[in-house]
C-alpha cells in the first residue's frame, strides 16, 4: 500500500474513479459487520482508495486496483502480509497493516485493510530523531529470521542474483544511448568488482521509500507495500536514503542501523548508493518503454544532474576500497552527535 510511485500500466477500461462512499459500501460487503460512520479519500497510486472509519471507532482502508499491475502487486502484498504473523510483527517496533476482508468488484477485487497511521517521511524534512528511528526500523527488518520468508515460499536471492540483475538494467540503460558515459564507466566499474558483491541476504522489505515508511515527525510509526518482501541484499531497504546527494538524515540512519547490526558487510553503503543511482535508469527505461517523451527528458535531466554530483565529489564512490563501513568508534561518535543535536 504505497503513497506514490511510478505511472501506471495495462490500466483498465477508462471509467469514473469510484467516490468513497462507493468504496464504503463494497468494505460492508468485504468485512461481515462493518458498520461504516464515515469515508474519505486517499492517496494511493493505483488503486481507488478510502479511509474508512466505523462504529466502534475503528478506521480502515479500502483499496480496488485500477490496472493489471496493480492487481499484481495487491496479491503479493496480501501473501506477504500472511507471512508477517504475530510473532514476527511482535519482533518490530513499528505497525503493519492486517487484512481484513475482500470483496469482488469488476473483474477485480476489493481488499479491506486495518489503516496505518503516519505521514510519508522524504529525507529532506527528516530530523536526527526521525532518522534514527529510520535505521532501527530497517535493523529490526533485516534481523527477522529468514525461514518467516521461505517457508511461504517466498523469494530468498543471494549475491548471484543481485549482481545479474543490476548488470541487465545497466546493459538496458546503455542501449537506449542515452547514459552518460561518465555513469556507464562507474557503473561498469562497479559491477566488475568482486569484493562489492560479497554480502549475506537477509529478510528485506524490498521496496522501501519516503511514501511507504510513515512517521509522526519524531518516529517510525508504520510501513506500508511488503509486495516485494523476500531474502535478499540488504542494501535494497537503503537505497532510498543514499540516492541523490548523502544528507545528515541518511548518515544518522545508516549509524543507527549499523549500532544496531554491527555484523554488516563492509560494502552495504556502497551497494545502497549504486541502487539509489539505478532507480534513475529504470525511470529512463519506463520513458523509452512507454515511448513517454516526458519521463524520458527527466530522466536523462536526472542522470545528468548525478554525474554533476559525481563531477563535484557530492556523491561517494562506489568502490569497495573507497567506500568502507564505519569502524564502530565511528559509529558511535556519529551517533553522540546525532544525540546532541536532538
Amino acid at each position: 500500500m504505497a503513497r506514490g510511485g511510478v505511472g501506471e500500466s495495462e490500466t483498465y477500461p477508462v471509467r469514473m474513479a469510484r467516490t468513497p462512499f462507493t468504496l464504503a459500501a463494497l468494505a460492508t460487503s468485504a468485512v461481515a459487520g462493518l458498520d461504516v460512520v464515515g469515508a474519505a479519500p486517499y492517496a494511493d497510486d493505483g488503486f481507488d482508495s478510502a479511509v474508512i472509519a466505523d462504529r466502534d471507532g475503528r478506521t480502515w482502508v479500502i483499496r480496488v486496483p485500477r490496472s493489471a499491475a496493480a492487481e499484481a502487486e495487491q496479491s503479493a502484498d496480501l501473501v506477504a502480509l500472511g507471512a508477517l504473523t504475530g510473532g514476527v510483527r511482535s519482533r518490530l517496533p513499528f505497525a503493519i497493516t492486517g487484512f481484513a476482508g475482500q470483496a469482488p468488484v469488476e473483474g477485480t477485487r476489493a481488499v479491506v485493510l486495518s489503516f496505518v497511521d503516519g505521514s510519508p517521511s522524504p529525507t529532506s524534512s527528516m530530523g536526527p530523531e526521525l532518522a534514527a528511528s529510520v535505521g532501527a526500523a530497517i535493523a529490526a527488518i533485516h534481523a527477522l529470521p529468514t525461514s518467516c520468508v521461505t517457508e511461504v515460499g517466498l523469494p530468498s536471492l543471494g549475491p548471484v542474483h543481485a549482481h545479474q540483475t543490476s548488470t541487465t538494467l545497466v546493459d538496458r540503460a546503455v542501449q537506449t544511448g542515452l547514459l552518460p558515459a561518465a555513469l556507464r564507466e562507474r557503473w561498469e566499474h562497479a559491477l566488475l568488482d568482486d569484493q562489492l558483491w560479497q554480502f549475506q541476504p537477509t529478510v528485506v522489505n524490498g521496496a522501501l521509500g519516503s511514501h511507504s515508511v510513515l512517521s509522526d515527525g519524531v518516529a517510525v510509526t508504520g510501513i506500508l507495500g511488503w509486495h516485494e518482501l523476500r531474502v535478499a541484499d540488504p542494501a535494497l531497504d537503503l537505497a532510498w536514503l543514499f540516492s541523490g546527494r548523502r544528507t545528515d538524515a541518511a548518515d544518522g540512519a545508516f549509524a543507527t542501523y549499523l549500532h544496531a547490526r554491527p555484523g554488516a558487510d563492509r560494502q552495504l553503503a556502497a551497494r545502497a548508493t549504486f541502487y539509489g543511482e539505478l532507480e534513475t535508469a529504470k525511470w529512463l527505461l519506463h520513458g523509452t518503454e512507454t515511448r513517454d517523451q516526458a519521463v524520458v527528458d527527466d530522466a536523462v535531466q536526472l542522470l545528468h544532474g548525478l554525474v554533476d554530483d559525481i563531477q563535484d565529489d557530492r556523491s561517494p564512490s562506489l568502490g569497495a576500497e573507497t567506500a568502507p563501513i564505519l569502524a564502530l568508534r565511528d559509529v558511535e561518535a556519529l551517533l553522540d552527535r546525532v544525540e546532541r543535536v536532538s
